[in-house]
């Protein structure tokens, strides 16, 4: 990791960050519009800012709201660029009456467990056209489509590789997310590892995981 990194803790102890929440990859936040336009002429107020700093975040835009990302591009941290473009997106934001709404936030990533003895790596990333990231991460290019993390199986079962997902939110939306997902027939499978995260089951026995760690103090990977 680079050596500008910082932890979530020191991030969120920044003065006008508040808005914003670490997930998967980065610094994340969503602000409400009142229309397309108005959020393009949001985005074009983020453009002027990321270009003054020199270091552009990734930028979605809809008709209800903009969803921003900033993150270090070598590791997918954050970093001292991340706080002072986070702190001015939300000046911007501000200026112009928006209002975030973290409930809307989340990182879908899938979770591929493998023998110890296998690399499904290379298939994995072959088959969507992704980016190999460190050993164990693959990802899409243009940074739209679900990450890919792999790990290992226990216990090994050779031939019998699995998957589940991972939902990564915001810290103070996880246990409402855990919740609704109960209330919608899930079943509490371990939440041992509570709050970093809790692993869910659907009625017919898939695999989830509501992530809220990266959120909490360790940043973003």
């Amino acid at each position: 990791m680079g050596s500008d990194r910082i932890t979530a803790r020191a991030f969120h102890e920044r003065e006008g960050v508040e808005d914003w929440r670490l997930l998967y990859g980065g610094a994340y936040v969503h602000y409400l519009v009142e229309s397309f336009s108005q959020g393009a002429q949001f985005i074009a107020a983020i453009a002027e800012i990321a270009d003054e700093l020199d270091h552009h975040p990734t930028v979605d835009l809809r008709a209800e709201g903009v969803t921003v990302r900033t993150f270090m591009r070598e590791t997918g941290a954050v970093g001292e660029l991340d706080v002072q473009l986070a702190q001015r997106i939300s000046v911007a934001a501000k200026a112009m009456g928006l209002r975030a709404d973290p409930a809307r936030l989340q990182v879908v990533g899938i979770a591929v467990a493998q023998d110890a003895e296998a690399d499904v790596l290379p298939f994995w990333s072959a088959a969507l056209g992704y980016t190999q990231l460190r050993r164990d991460l693959s990802a899409d290019p243009q940074r739209r489509n679900p990450h890919l993390w792999f790990h290992e199986l226990r216990p090994s079962k050779p031939g019998r590789g699995r998957l589940h997902i991972d939902v990564c939110v915001p810290a103070d939306q996880a246990e409402a997310r855990v919740a609704e997902a109960l209330a919608a027939g899930g079943r509490l499978a371990d939440d041992s590892f509570a709050p970093q995260w809790w692993t869910l089951a659907s009625p017919e026995n898939h695999g989830v995981d509501i992530v809220a760690h990266p959120d909490i103090e360790d940043g973003p990977y």
